[in-house]
């Protein structure tokens, strides 16, 4: 008897799950529709995340030289700016590079879903489109308008924006 109560217990826990997923699954594309130049991005965000952690330490002793040179304080405040500054930076740009693999993430979804869909999602996580990086490329890849190129499956992950080592602390908008 005791089975019988346990096994009911649970349909009305996993019929709420299954509607709820259903539901998420059924109205979020309507909300937000995708094109191949969300997957792109999604893509390029999910690859090009790490090695914004990786370049992190370079990107921090970067911005401190940048920083030292546009202030106007005393050798004292300077020198002890340096360090905390530096490793401050590097914690933060590090964070944001693993912030641009999730956002890449969730872009990645939609982004699969309605591939050939003619509308687009704004980026998640705008430094990414806008910043300065260490490291930029222009992909003649993206430029290309041909439907071939635009819609296959299996150009879209090389068609993605190379920028890595990016300056989240000054994003040029």
């Amino acid at each position: 008897m005791s089975r019988n109560r346990a096994a009911v217990g649970r349909h009305p826990k996993g019929f709420a799950l299954l509607a709820t997923a259903l539901m998420l699954v059924v109205l979020c594309p309507a909300s937000a529709s995708a094109s191949p130049d969300t997957l792109r991005r999604g893509l390029g965000n999910m690859m090009m995340g790490p090695f914004d952690m990786l370049l992190a330490p370079v990107q921090g002793i970067y911005t401190v030289s940048r920083n030292l040179e546009e202030i106007d304080d005393s050798e004292a405040v300077r020198i002890g700016y340096a360090v905390p500054g530096w490793a401050w930076l590097t914690l933060l740009d590090f964070g944001c590079g693993m912030i641009r693999v999730f956002t890449g993430a969730l872009e990645t979804i939609p982004g699969v879903v309605l591939f050939a869909s003619e509308s687009d999602v704004d980026p998640l996580f705008d430094p990414v489109e806008d910043a300065r990086a260490l490291f930029e490329w222009d992909n003649p890849l993206i430029e290309v308008e041909n439907p071939w190129v635009y819609y296959n499956p299996v150009v879209a992950p090389f068609a993605i924006r190379i920028k890595m080592g990016i300056d989240y602390t000054r994003p040029d908008y």
